[in-house]
């Protein structure tokens, strides 16, 4: 699979009272490749079923389903990973899920994170925040020109994230992001049409002409 396009990230506040799974089939709908469950809740059970239902619902769409911070719970669903700098280490993570599940690492806004990441067998380096995110409010930012410099270094795709919107992710997709990866600007919406239309939107600016 071609790491291209929208990658839709879930919040557990955004998406509680049930809006999780309907929210997340419309970003689908709208041509989102990949969904990144975060819940960094203990409630095991729970985020097990959620996790199962959402893998379900990626494989009917032809996307994937990344679990954030878990790599034990990715390999007992058979879905791939993403990891921050906290995470524990992405070389076990690869050895526990194999030669080709997806591995994601957080580079924050620094090209060495992202060498190390590639060594250790990562599948796609993410840089952020680009804007100011009310995910990640004190990450350190990342700059336009080091996305350029990223895309001239390095052969793996790159996700942009933090405070990306419609109105900013077109730069960031000219300047070398293969994925742009989008909280608030997808889910905080009145309905689930309303994501599935602002999914659409997304998807769009990776159409080339």
């Amino acid at each position: 699979m071609k790491l291209r396009g929208l990658y839709a990230i879930t919040d557990s506040l955004l998406l509680a009272d049930g809006r999780l799974l309907p929210y997340v089939e419309a970003a689908l709908r709208g041509g989102a490749r990949l969904v990144q469950y975060r819940d960094k809740s203990h409630d095991d059970a729970r985020r097990l079923r959620e996790a199962e239902a959402l893998r379900e619902r990626c494989e009917r769409h032809g996307a994937q389903l990344i679990i954030n911070d878990d790599a034990e719970l990715a390999a007992r669903l058979g879905v791939g990973v993403h990891l921050g700098q906290s995470d524990g280490s992405l070389a076990a993570a690869r050895a526990l899920l194999g030669r080709k599940a997806i591995i994601g690492a957080t580079c924050h806004a620094q090209p060495g994170l992202a060498e190390q990441a590639i060594r250790e067998g990562a599948s796609y380096i993410a840089f952020g925040r680009f804007f100011d995110s009310a995910t990640k409010p004190g990450a350190p930012a990342a700059t336009l020109e080091l996305l350029e410099e990223a895309r001239a270094r390095f052969a793996l795709p790159i996700v942009a994230i933090g405070g990306v919107t419609l109105d900013t992710a077109p730069g960031l997709i000219a300047r070398g992001a293969s994925l742009v990866a989008v909280v608030h600007a997808l889910f905080s919406a009145a309905d689930a049409d309303e994501v599935e239309r602002r999914a659409h939107a997304f998807s769009a600016l990776f159409e080339t002409p």
